[in-house]
């Protein structure tokens, strides 16, 4: 018999996520599958819960959960010999994950995909010695976006990013970056890096539109040293997905990625706070297998 494990975070979408449990329980037994719901208390419970499916080789997992579960999760997946099929459940407030992979928003379409899906292999992002699926940005903007409260995420979604966003704008701190990329060099003074691997950041899906799941890069913008004046321009080629268009903007990709500054600054990764410079950036290319519609 085959073997699933949900990994459930009972405080994602309104704490409303274990009402789904049921469902899909029944959904995967009708399939055949012997169903375990773990469901996390603590930080890295997700990715203790994958690692453990991992080594007695189930089949799938089911994330139910926002951004920062599924993070979890699937880096508990990337460095196993046994990787199981990944299903998402998306519960969060921005869910950047399943919108690249055009995962429906809604549970309630999002388990039918367990019934109806195809499978796809995506791409999975390093830094130094831990893991991305989005994004990793460095630079006052960055910093301020992982300061957004839970409760202001729940109140007003993706807005809440760029409310924040725009006030760090206004005081227009940049910093010294110097980055390394596949034989190349940019240093300078920087309002914000970012290294998109899919088209979908803070739940906008126009600010990267040529970084697809699986095509082996890393797409970098990084905002120039720019006075108020101009900050309308960039915030709409951010909205328009005209970013690397624009005068003001340095767009490259690459698959190797040396990013460090004199100055101290912290990452935010896949939303949440992350490691502080210099860092290391690589991609793990179709690294695992998603259900998608």
């Amino acid at each position: 018999m085959n073997k699933a494990m949900m990994i459930v975070n009972p405080s994602s979408g309104k704490e409303e996520a274990v009402d789904y449990v049921e469902e899909i329980e029944q959904i995967l037994s009708q399939q055949g599958y012997e169903v375990k719901i773990s469901q996390t208390e603590k930080e890295l419970d997700a990715t203790k819960f994958c690692q453990n499916a991992c080594k007695d080789e189930y089949d799938l997992i089911i994330s139910i959960g926002g951004d920062g579960t599924l993070h979890e999760t699937i880096n508990g997946l990337i460095d196993e010999h046994h990787r199981p099929k990944l299903g998402i459940i998306p519960m969060g407030t921005v869910n950047d994950f399943a919108r690249a992979l055009n995962i429906p928003l809604d549970p309630k379409e999002a388990i039918e995909l367990i019934r109806h899906h195809k499978i796809r292999k995506v791409d999975i992002g390093k830094i130094n010695e831990d893991y991305f699926v989005n994004i990793v940005a460095a630079g006052a903007i960055a910093e301020a976006v992982y300061e957004v409260s839970p409760e202001e995420k729940t109140k007003m979604g993706p807005l809440a990013y760029v409310l924040e966003g725009v006030k760090t704008l206004a005081s227009n701190p940049t910093y010294p970056l110097a980055i390394e990329y596949d034989g190349q060099y940019w240093e300078g003074n920087s309002l914000l890096f970012l290294a998109a691997l899919t088209n979908s950041i803070g739940g906008f899906e126009k600010i990267a539109p040529d970084a697809e799941v699986d095509d082996g890069m890393i797409h970098c913008y990084i905002i120039d040293d720019i006075n108020v004046l101009k900050l309308p321009a960039v915030m709409s080629s951010i909205m328009t997905g005209k970013l690397k268009k624009n005068k003001d903007v340095t767009y490259f990709k690459a698959k190797s990625i040396k990013l460090s500054s004199p100055d101290e600054l912290i990452t935010n990764v896949d939303g949440e706070e992350g490691q502080k410079l210099p860092i290391e950036l690589g991609v793990i290319s179709n690294h695992i297998e998603v259900m998608v519609p």
